[in-house]
C-alpha cells in the first residue's frame, strides 16, 4: 500500500487513501505518505451511504484512490456473508480488486488461488495481481508462467525493509515507525518490480463516483468554538471524519502536545484527548507539571474535556506501566489504569447514554470499536454515562465514566453513526464559553 502511494505521489499524482474497517495504525502510514488525511470505510460504524459519501467526496479531490483491505478480502464480522469486509466495500464502491498473495514457496498454486478467489463471488471484480514475498526473478519468471494474465508485478521478500511493530501492531508513524529511507526502499522496488501503468488503468477502469446526497448540516456560526486536540506521539489515534464533523458544526480545531506544550493554546472552548500510546510517555507525561495544572484548571471551570481510550488513561488518577510503576495521571476521574502483556479487549460497541451529556441527550446512540491492553485497576464510586453492547456476544457493560464536565470511555467513537454528536459537542463548548462570560469567536 505504501510503496504505491509513494510511487504514484513521486509521478506528480495526488493520492486518496482508506483504510477498509476501525483501525487507526495504517492510516498514520498512509497520510504521512501521502500529505493527506486517511479515511475509515466501516459500513458497521457509519452506514453503507456514508460510506459512499465519504469516499466520493475525498476521492474526488484526488488523481487515484487506493483503498486497503482488511484481513482476507471475504473476511468480517460473519464466516457466511461479507458484512464488514473489503469485499463488501468494493461491491459498495464498485471499485476494482488488486489482491496481494503471500506467494512463498509456490508457483502454479498461485494459477489455483487466483482463479478460486475470482469465481467465489462474481459481483466483486479482481482487477488483477500482486505476487508478495518473491524469493528472486526466476522466481517471478514461474509465476508468469502459471499466471500468464493478471499478474501486475511482484515485490520481493526483504525482511530487513519490515516496518517495527509492538503490542497494537505497527509502531505508528508519529512514533517513528516510518522511515524515510524505508518508504523510498520500498518505491524503487515498486518502480522495478510492479506495473504502475497498469494498475493506474486499473483504477481508472472504476466507474464513476456516484455521491449520495445527504442530508445538509451548516455550521451554525454563532456556535463557533476552538476546540483543543491532543495530537502528538503520545494521543494521535482520531478519526478524521469525526474532526471534520467538528469543523462542520462550527469548531476550530487546534493541536496542543499534553507532551511538550508547557500550556494550553489561548481561547480553547473544549478538550478533545484522543487515543494512542500514553503508556510508552507515562513518566514524560507526569513529569509536564504545567501541562498537568493547565489542564485541571480548565476542566475545573467546566469547560469539556472528552477523552477516549488513551485520553481516558491520561484523565485518570494513574497508570501502572507493565514495570509495575504507578505514574500519576491528570486525576480528573477517580479510576487507576493497569498495563497487562495480553489483549484486554477487541471489537466493536453500540453505546447509548443514560443521561443528558456533552454527547448530546439522554438516549443518544452510537457506534464504535475496543482494541486495548489496559484495564481499570480501580474503579470507585464515579457515574457511569454510558450502556454499551459489544457487537459478538451481546454483553451490556456500563461504562463512560464523567465528572462534572469531564467524560471519558475506553469506546473510540465513529461520529458518523450519529453526526448530531459533534453539533452537540460544539454546542456544549459554546454553552461553557458564554457561562465564563467570554465573548463569542
Amino acid at each position: 500500500m505504501l510503496a504505491l502511494a509513494a510511487a504514484f505521489r513521486q509521478k506528480g499524482l495526488k493520492v486518496a487513501t482508506f483504510k477498509c474497517g476501525p483501525d487507526y495504525l495504517d492510516p498514520s502510514y498512509h497520510s504521512d505518505v501521502t500529505g493527506r488525511p486517511c479515511h475509515n470505510l466501516d459500513t458497521w460504524m457509519m452506514g453503507s451511504r456514508t460510506v459512499q459519501e465519504v469516499f466520493a467526496r475525498h476521492a474526488a479531490e484526488a488523481d487515484i484512490a487506493l483503498i486497503e483491505g482488511v484481513m482476507g478480502l471475504f473476511d468480517g464480522a460473519s464466516p457466511q456473508s461479507d458484512q464488514g469486509s473489503a469485499a463488501e466495500i468494493a461491491k459498495l464502491l464498485d471499485a476494482p480488486v488488486l489482491m496481494v498473495w503471500d506467494v512463498s514457496g509456490m508457483a502454479r498454486t498461485f494459477a489455483a488461488l487466483a482463479q478460486g478467489i475470482g469465481s467465489f463471488d462474481t459481483d466483486v471484480r479482481i482487477g488483477g495481481h500482486i505476487a508478495n514475498r518473491i524469493g528472486s526473478k526466476h522466481h517471478l519468471d514461474l509465476l508468469r508462467q502459471a499466471l500468464p494474465q493478471g499478474l501486475l508485478g511482484a515485490l520481493p521478500k526483504r525482511p530487513d525493509l519490515a516496518f517495527p511493530e509492538r503490542h497494537l501492531g505497527l509502531v505508528t508513524a508519529q512514533n517513528g515507525g516510518l522511515d524515510p529511507q524505508l518508504v523510498s526502499t520500498w518505491v524503487e522496488l515498486a518502480e522495478e518490480y510492479l506495473a504502475l501503468d497498469d494498475i493506474l488503468a486499473l483504477a481508472r477502469s472504476a466507474p464513476a463516483l456516484v455521491r449520495p446526497v445527504l442530508e445538509p448540516r451548516r455550521p451554525d456560526l454563532a456556535l463557533s468554538c476552538r476546540i483543543g486536540v491532543a495530537y502528538d506521539a503520545a494521543f494521535h489515534f482520531y478519526y478524521a471524519e469525526n474532526l471534520r464533523l467538528l469543523e462542520e458544526a462550527g469548531a476550530q480545531i487546534v493541536l496542543f502536545s499534553p507532551l511538550h506544550d508547557q500550556t494550553l493554546p489561548l481561547d480553547l472552548d473544549a478538550l478533545y484527548l484522543g487515543g494512542g500510546y500514553p503508556e510508552l510517555y507515562a513518566e514524560s507525561l507526569a513529569l509536564n507539571e504545567e501541562m498537568f495544572a493547565a489542564i485541571r484548571a480548565f476542566a475545573a471551570s467546566g469547560r469539556p474535556v472528552y477523552g477516549e481510550c488513551g485520553g481516558l488513561m491520561y484523565l485518570g488518577a494513574s497508570l501502572r506501566t507493565l514495570e509495575g510503576k504507578e505514574v500519576p495521571m491528570l486525576g480528573l476521574l477517580p479510576l487507576r489504569t493497569r498495563m497487562e502483556s495480553r489483549l484486554q479487549a477487541l471489537g466493536y460497541a453500540e453505546v447509548e447514554t443514560q443521561e443528558t451529556s456533552l454527547l448530546g441527550p439522554a438516549g443518544t446512540r452510537f457506534r464504535g470499536h475496543q482494541f486495548r491492553y489496559s484495564q481499570l485497576e480501580s474503579e470507585p464510586e464515579v457515574q457511569h454515562l454510558y450502556r454499551f453492547r459489544k457487537r459478538r456476544g451481546g454483553e451490556v457493560i456500563r461504562e463512560g465514566y464523567a465528572r462534572e464536565s469531564v467524560l471519558g470511555s475506553y469506546v473510540h467513537a465513529h461520529w458518523a453513526s450519529h453526526p448530531e454528536i459533534a453539533r452537540h459537542f460544539v454546542k456544549a463548548a459554546y454553552r461553557a464559553r458564554m457561562a465564563l462570560g467570554l465573548p463569542s469567536q
